[in-house]
């Protein structure tokens, strides 16, 4: 116990990394290695969870890929594989899992943008 309490005080949260909420349109820039080389690669898409605290905080990022396919990747928010993070919109959303968004195809799976508070 001692040393996860140890761990969540020496994490230091990425700056490259906005405060996520579910529903938010995101660019996720992650480093990934391919032989013996790296590169980064942008995963876009809506956060449908964002789960935990401290050191095994995640969010689960959803896109439709090609065919119609939905594909999921979940991130670590304390990883250093991940470069940065771009909110592109935030999503009016009512619950804090969208896994209804599943069974959701085309203009059926948008969501609405949240208003900022004029």
């Amino acid at each position: 116990m001692d040393l996860i309490e140890s761990l969540n005080r020496q994490l230091e949260r990425n700056p490259n990394i906005p405060d996520l909420r579910p529903g938010d349109s995101v660019r996720v820039h992650a480093l990934i290695v391919e032989g013996g080389r790296e590169r980064v690669q942008v995963f876009q898409g809506v956060v449908i969870r964002v789960r935990g605290s401290g050191a095994g905080a995640s969010f689960t990022v959803r896109r439709i890929a090609a065919h119609g396919i939905g594909v999921e990747r979940t991130f670590p928010l304390y990883s250093p594989r991940i470069e940065k993070v771009e909110v592109t919109r935030h999503g009016k959303v009512r619950r804090g899992r969208l896994y209804y968004m599943r069974g959701l195809r085309g203009k059926a799976a948008r969501l609405k943008e949240k208003r900022p508070m004029a």
